[in-house]
């Protein structure tokens, strides 16, 4: 994984869990672009002004994801409290997203591929924000 390499020959020691910050860069990004791709699918089908809501989140929700991953990817001097917050709004869009694409579920598949990517990123930014609140209470120690 590339990413996980990079953060080794980062020239600093770097504060947080390199493996479980690449996995959450790597589900935001893949969250992007399956959001991007329903989008898309959203606009190919028959339905599509029915969908025009589900278009405009999903297009929301794979902005932020790479916004995420790209502030996660920098970790030089983190300030900790700007990402929490990126991942707070990740979580946020990704809950909406996957709540928007399960109205969808029953009659499109990539619906539902979107909602499991967004799901599965809600999570796995929510572990993050763990991650970071753990780190805070082990530096005020």
């Amino acid at each position: 994984m590339k990413t996980t390499e990079m953060f080794a020959a980062h020239p600093r020691k770097l504060t947080l869990d390199t493996t479980v910050l690449a996995e959450c860069i790597n589900a935001c990004v893949e969250c992007a672009d399956v959001c991007t791709s329903c989008a898309d699918a959203c606009l190919g089908e028959d339905s599509v002004q029915r969908l025009t809501r589900c278009i405009g989140i999903n297009l929301d929700c794979a902005d932020i994801c790479q916004t995420t991953a790209r502030i996660l990817s920098r970790q030089t001097d983190v300030v900790t409290q700007l990402l929490r917050a990126q991942l707070e709004s990740c979580v946020v869009s990704c809950r909406v997203c996957a709540q928007e694409c399960e109205i969808h579920a029953e009659m499109h598949q990539h619906c539902r591929i979107c909602r499991s990517a967004c799901q599965n990123t809600e999570k796995i930014c929510q572990e993050m924000i763990s991650r970071l609140s753990e780190g805070a209470r082990t530096s005020l120690l």
